[in-house]
């Protein structure tokens, strides 16, 4: 008998716990790849305000794109409570660009996770897709919070900035993927899609034609600040000529209190040449 009470007092314990909503600061950070012929805005001037700006946002789950490997080094460094995952782009171990995922180690169990190339070969380690200049890749996790038990599927990309197909494709394969790996799962997608909110690409991301479709956490948000754009080049784009194309998209069973593009500089430097989104979300 005691035995059995003390069972359905853990089931007890454990729906309650999963009846808890969870919130979450999500941040979309593409962090600019290092390179010396960004002089005074190359990576050794901004690595210590890239890392603190993950710090002075308090993000649970952080989306990066750009990162290359003595990058990804410094963040671990820099931020010992957080977990990272992801491959380099090129040769799926750590050659080239990651789309790396970092989330708060204390919070957060990974459950399962994964990568995956936008290409006609995904699971090919350095494919290239279709029209693409570059390798595109996607890096994926399903986390559960560790007090509630809850759990979320989380997919951070890049997109290609040359090729109209890749782009096309690249999204088709990344939400047919999502509908595969996120077991009925909330959804959280991060990125740089190279296209702005009124591209196709980011339509078809939005179209609620399509049962697995997605929700730009700008347009849902119950608050919104910051500018109308993400890119601005180390300042030098005219404000005319900058562009939104930097996404945090959830499933729909997701509430998006606020969304906020950050200003582009911390103490007078360019924190990267595009500016970092965040949402802070609440998982049911």
């Amino acid at each position: 008998m005691k035995k059995f009470i003390y069972s359905l007092a853990a089931v007890l314990l454990l729906t309650c716990c999963n009846s808890q909503p969870i919130d979450l600061n999500v941040m979309s950070f593409n962090i600019r790849m290092d390179n010396p012929g960004d002089s005074l805005n190359s990576w050794q001037y901004r690595k210590d305000i890239a890392v603190r700006i993950i710090k002075d946002q308090d993000a649970d789950v952080v989306g990066m794109q750009e990162v290359l490997i003595n990058q990804l080094n410094d963040f671990k460094s820099g931020l010992p409570g957080y977990n990272a995952i992801g491959v380099g782009r090129t040769d799926g171990i750590e050659k080239g660009e990651y789309c790396a995922v970092f989330y708060k180690s204390s919070r957060f169990k990974e459950m399962e996770s994964g990568n995956f190339w936008l290409s006609e070969t995904p699971e090919v380690a350095g494919s290239k897709g279709w029209d693409g200049a570059c390798e595109r890749i996607a890096t994926w996790a399903i986390l559960e919070d560790i007090s509630t038990g809850k759990r979320f599927f989380f997919i951070n990309t890049h997109l290609d900035h040359v090729g109209k197909i890749a782009r096309r494709e690249g999204v088709a394969l990344l939400l047919n993927r999502v509908a595969t790996l996120n077991k009925g799962l909330p959804v959280v997608m991060t990125g740089d899609f190279n296209a702005t909110p009124d591209a196709d690409v980011i339509r078809h991301v939005t179209d609620t034609a399509y049962p697995e479709h997605l929700l730009h956490t700008k347009d849902i948000a119950a608050e919104r600040s910051g500018t109308e754009w993400t890119f601005h080049d180390f300042g030098r784009l005219p404000v005319e000529q900058r562009s939104f194309i930097d996404y945090i998209f959830v499933s729909k069973d997701i509430k998006v209190m606020t969304h906020r593009v950050l200003a582009e500089k911390l103490d007078g430097r360019f924190i990267s040449d595009h500016a970092v989104v965040v949402a802070r979300v609440e998982i049911k």
